[in-house]
């Protein structure tokens, strides 16, 4: 635990009051990065002011003194955070996720996690193991992959297929394998420091494992088939996979928002070598400036604007629907595709400024190459879309 932490206040859900707690944050994060880029991780008193400010609970349940923002706000604050830091926000809107298991699991089992206000949970990727079914509970052998926010973090989880104790899996009534999302003590785990990466250096995105490690019940929750969330907030009716997509597309604007901006400020004055005019007052630069400023102020609204919509519509119906859930999937990989042309645009621009560690566009660039690398924005999203919207059969899970 942090134990130097007191119980923040939860930020007020008011309109504008998550933008207001990213603003201040911002400046105390940017004055970290070369310190986050040069440990891989972030500094233990960046963390603590994080935890202070409630930046881990904004998508914990109320009850539990989250702020139980909605993903449209968190996808505001995450932007903010990342044009500040893209490390520092990849790893809150990968705990952000996470703690969101809080509205589906049983409120004895999230009390006992959550209760302390330094408490983070972080999970990666399952890339062997299983949970058989015991009394009380599950005994759960696995390794995951690229626990981003690990480092910060005092319980790890993630989600396992289950299975009798004779091996036999457990199905749904469709046939898909039960999947269980279990949550531990990360002392309980045995982890692997793999994360010397190119960009999202900060991120501390480790590998870890457990082997026959006892999981109450109480802790763990059944991910998929849609089961009900034991939080009445609209929040809990969103996947976890759809408000992870919007975090990380999020991330890759605030990165975008930030190279343009700098590129911009730069090319008001910068005469580059064999020139004897600014930047500003070339053609082709200012078409690419227009450009790149309705690319990035279109994918955010479309983004933005189809989170809201379906919020709205959640809060009616009480569920998130299919056709939703991919108009969010299709709306998180466009903006992640956008930032990134917007970003190129302002990195190749820049020309030989771009390419020193000092400045402002080099590790950025790193950033959102990183990001693009990630599963939630691969370009292959845009065709299952496509599929679906075809009548074609197409992978739901990545909705």
């Amino acid at each position: 635990m942090h134990p130097s932490a007191t119980r923040p206040a939860a930020p007020s859900t008011d309109e504008g009051d998550h933008l207001a707690l990213a603003r201040r944050l911002a400046p105390v994060i940017e004055a970290a990065a070369a310190e986050i880029e040069a440990k891989r991780e972030l500094p233990p008193a960046l963390v603590e002011t994080l935890i202070g400010a409630g930046s881990y609970r904004l998508l914990l349940p109320r009850s539990l003194d989250g702020a139980e923002l909605d993903p449209a706000a968190f996808a505001e604050f995450i932007e903010i955070v990342a044009g500040a830091d893209a490390s520092t926000a990849w790893c809150l809107g990968q705990c952000g996720g996470c703690a969101m298991a809080a509205g589906h699991l049983p409120p004895q089992g999230a009390r006992e996690i959550f209760a302390d206000p330094g408490a983070i949970l972080a999970w990666g990727s399952l890339s062997s193991g299983s949970a058989i079914r015991v009394a009380g509970g599950f005994e759960i052998t696995g390794t995951w992959m690229f626990a981003s926010g690990s480092r910060q973090a005092q319980f790890l989880g993630g989600h396992m297929p289950v299975v009798a104790g004779d091996g036999t899996p457990e199905l749904l009534p469709d046939g898909e394998a039960l999947l269980q999302t279990v949550i531990f003590p990360l002392h309980a785990a045995r982890i692997t420091d793999i994360w010397h990466v190119m960009g999202l250096r900060g991120t501390g995105s480790d590998n870890y494992a457990v082997e026959r490690l006892f999981v109450p019940e109480r802790h763990s929750y059944v991910y998929n088939g849609s089961p009900d969330p034991s939080q009445p907030g609209v929040l809990y009716r969103f996947p976890i996979t759809a408000v992870y997509a919007v975090a990380f597309a999020a991330v890759a604007l605030g990165i975008a928002r930030r190279m343009l901006d700098v590129f911009v400020a730069s090319a008001r004055d910068r005469v580059p070598r064999h020139h004897v005019k600014a930047q500003r007052d070339n053609a082709v630069i200012q078409s690419q400036v227009g450009q790149a400023e309705a690319k990035l102020q279109a994918s955010r609204l479309f983004l933005l604007h189809t989170l809201r919509e379906i919020a709205d519509s959640a809060a009616a119906s009480g569920t998130v629907t299919v056709d939703q859930r991919m108009q969010i999937r299709l709306a998180a990989t466009f903006a992640t595709h956008q930032a990134k042309e917007v970003a190129d645009i302002a990195y190749h621009a820049g020309g030989a400024i771009a390419i020193f560690s000092s400045g402002k566009l080099e590790r950025r660039f790193r950033d959102i190459h990183t990001v693009l690398q990630q599963i939630q924005a691969r370009a292959a999203h845009f065709e299952t879309v496509g599929q679906y919207l075809l009548g074609l059969p197409a992978d739901l899970s990545v909705a």
